[in-house]
């Protein structure tokens, strides 16, 4: 969209939608023109909240998921099985494994997965923190429920040989979760099912 704006205002508002991921410069214009219709009060509200997202959320001091407090509502829920940590990618995959209804345990989240080639490295995620846990000695399973990529495999291969010299037992999806599939997107009986059926996670193959 090379026209001129009759509005500074309006093309920066534009610029600022055009910014965010997955979001070109007509369809930025066209939700600015959005706005622009909407009473000004909704308007208002609109941007107090995006804010308040940004000033007001944390990440849960347990899990590192995303939180309105220090530790969040599933963290906090005295009737989990903090004997079982289910390690995921974000948050996205936390609400994807909680909509099955089948995983009563808690969470850690890493905050990304091992990629060289996007610069990522076991130090920038979570995985230190996650040792810490499992060296207090309380945790018996760690559950890796990472998507099914090379990325995510590598990862698995990488926490797996950090943790192996515990006493804990390390298990994976069952491969109900496709090879190649994100977890986020995964139906959720399919992943239901591959919480259930978990298995071993093999350091040869990566496979159960």
């Amino acid at each position: 969209m090379s026209a001129r704006f009759p509005s500074k205002l309006l093309e920066e508002a534009v610029n600022e939608f055009a910014s965010l991921p997955g979001i070109g410069r007509k369809t930025a214009f066209r939700l600015v023109m959005h706005l622009l219709r909407r009473d000004s009060g909704e308007v208002r509200r609109f941007g107090e909240t995006i804010t308040r997202l940004r000033e007001d959320v944390c990440y849960c001091s347990v899990c590192h998921g995303i939180s309105d407090t220090a530790v969040c509502e599933t963290c906090s829920d005295p009737s989990r099985d903090r004997s079982v940590i289910c390690v995921v990618e974000n948050v996205q995959d936390v609400m994807a494994v909680e909509n099955t209804r089948q995983f009563r345990g808690l969470y850690h989240v890493l905050g990304g997965i091992i990629s060289p080639v996007d610069g990522i490295g076991p130090s920038d995620l979570t995985i230190a923190k996650l040792e810490e846990k499992i060296r207090e000695g309380s945790v018996k399973e760690v559950i890796l429920a990472l998507s099914t990529t090379m990325e995510g495999d590598t990862t698995n291969f990488y926490i797996y040989k950090r943790l192996s010299g515990y006493d804990v037992v390390i298990t994976t999806l069952a491969r109900g979760v496709a090879i190649g599939d994100v977890l986020e997107y995964t139906d959720e009986i399919t992943l239901g099912q591959s919480i259930i059926n978990r298995r071993l996670f093999s350091l040869q193959t990566g496979r159960p």
